[in-house]
């Protein structure tokens, strides 16, 4: 979550939302970082957690990422939800939950829908008060 919270960090220069992601293997290895880059990118799918799936599916050579994990600082919407379960991700370790947006157990719960082809393990409030902390920091400094 340390690494993922890096990243998050790296948002201010862009005015980005604070959101960092990684995804590591079943040995521990980063194989893909992500931080929320809509702004920077002007891309609406350019979410942490996309990003570090699309990196870790590089790294891999192919789009199965069996065996890892996601570590992300804020609860994913249901866009890196579901991204999350294409992406046959095995656990999702995540820091703040997210009321409004969350979709892996507070608004919705699409990685956990077993209607769906794959079910990921859920692990929440990880490093939750530092994740709440640089979001709480940001809208703060928004509202000035």
């Amino acid at each position: 979550m340390r690494l993922a919270l890096a990243e998050a960090e790296a948002c201010r220069a862009s005015g980005d939302v604070p959101v960092g992601a990684v995804v590591v293997d079943e040995a521990g290895r980063v194989l893909g970082r992500g931080r929320n880059e809509r702004e920077a990118a002007g891309d609406p799918t350019a979410h942490a957690e996309v990003l570090a799936l699309r990196a870790a599916a590089a790294a891999r050579g192919e789009w199965r990422l069996s065996g890892c994990t996601l570590v992300v600082t804020l609860e994913p919407c249901t866009m890196c939800a579901g991204a999350t379960v294409l992406a046959r991700v095995d656990r999702l370790v995540l820091g703040a939950w997210d009321p409004r947006f969350g979709a892996a157990g507070s608004l919705r719960d699409v990685v956990r829908d077993r209607r769906l082809n794959h079910v990921v393990e859920v692990a929440g409030g990880v490093l939750a008060d530092d994740c709440e902390r640089l979001l709480d920091d940001f809208f703060a400094e928004r509202r000035g």
